[in-house]
């Protein structure tokens, strides 16, 4: 099959981008940093039925999305993020789920001198099995060993790279030369967008129970405020008629004024034994679970001495 050639092949692109655009409202801007192409084939294949990927030149997506404006204003959220290498997995599925099949296609890379460390990386107090002449590696990073049956030994952890810096040469040979991987590679994502709105993939870690206790704070805030400065709001209504009833019962108890809801104060505040005798009869209640229980002890404590009798077969009172 002949090769299509340069404008077809862009003419094509901009068509299929355009129908991603249009099909899919949700999407993933990903990073594809260090991502091989055998890589980004498995990638694919976990996301079949749930996803496209699509990875393209950043000019011709600007492009792309520019022309496609005037059917969809919103799309220009996107292209502040259209920068460096990065691609798009469009879907209509679950957010969450999609982004657990990017993440979970992760490959283990060794450390490259010159390119920048995703994450720290600590070398554990370990025998490495290398022999003394390997001790001059050590040295030149400043790492504490001994010789331990004729091999090296680290002392202590050693924080080898920091996350952001540069790998060197010597810390990217002496981890080759002992078999660690430190990094791994994938798509990361970078952004989401769902529907017109763009936010960091850290807001899909957020679960029900925590969109319901931010709204109830946000409830509280308001009611606090508007208590504040006595303006009534839905969420404050509730607390003022409360704290009117206080006052109006405040206001009735140390006057004449008397209302149905007032009666049973000013009945406590003429003659307090009635609140004590309410107290006192209350109290039994609460008294009687501890007296079946006491009962029951003694209960307990005869059926085990008549156990015991039985045991010793009727005759042991007369070896006492």
């Amino acid at each position: 099959m002949p090769r299509e050639d340069k404008a077809t092949w862009k003419s094509n692109y901009f068509l299929k981008l355009i129908k991603f655009l249009e099909e899919f409202p949700k999407c993933f801007i990903v990073g594809v940093d260090n991502v091989g192409s055998k890589q980004m084939q498995e990638i694919r294949i976990a996301l079949r039925g749930k996803g496209e990927v699509l990875m393209g030149k950043n000019t011709m997506i600007r492009k792309a999305i520019r022309g496609h404006l005037q059917k969809n204003p919103h799309l220009e959220k996107l292209l502040p993020y259209i920068v460096g290498n990065v691609g798009f997995v469009f879907t209509n599925d679950d957010l969450g789920d999609v982004r657990e099949a990017i993440t979970s296609k992760k490959v283990a890379a060794p450390a490259k001198a010159g390119s920048i460390a995703p994450v720290d990386v600590v070398l554990p107090a370990q025998n490495t099995g290398l022999g003394p002449e390997k001790t001059s590696f050590f040295q030149a990073l400043s790492i504490p060993t001994k010789i331990a049956k004729g091999t090296i030994e680290i002392l202590n952890d050693v924080s080898l790279v920091k996350k952001g810096e540069k790998v060197g040469a010597s810390e990217a040979a002496l981890l080759n030369m002992l078999g660690i991987f430190p990094f791994s590679y994938g798509l990361i994502i970078q952004q989401v967008y769902d529907s017109g709105t763009v936010f960091e993939p850290s807001v899909l870690d957020m679960t029900t129970a925590d969109l319901r206790l931010k709204f109830i704070q946000g409830v509280h805030n308001v009611a606090s405020i508007s208590l504040a400065i006595n303006y009534p709001t839905l969420a404050s209504i509730a607390h003022s008629f409360v704290n009117g009833l206080k006052n109006l019962l405040a206001l009735a108890a140390e006057s004449d004024v008397s209302f149905k809801e007032a009666e049973k104060l000013k009945e406590y505040l003429k003659d307090p034994s009635k609140f004590a005798a309410a107290v006192a009869a209350a109290a039994p209640k609460a008294a009687s679970p501890a007296k079946e229980a006491k009962k029951e002890e003694p209960k307990k404590e005869a059926k085990e001495e008549e156990k015991s009798d039985e045991d010793d077969g009727g005759f042991g009172g007369l070896f006492d």
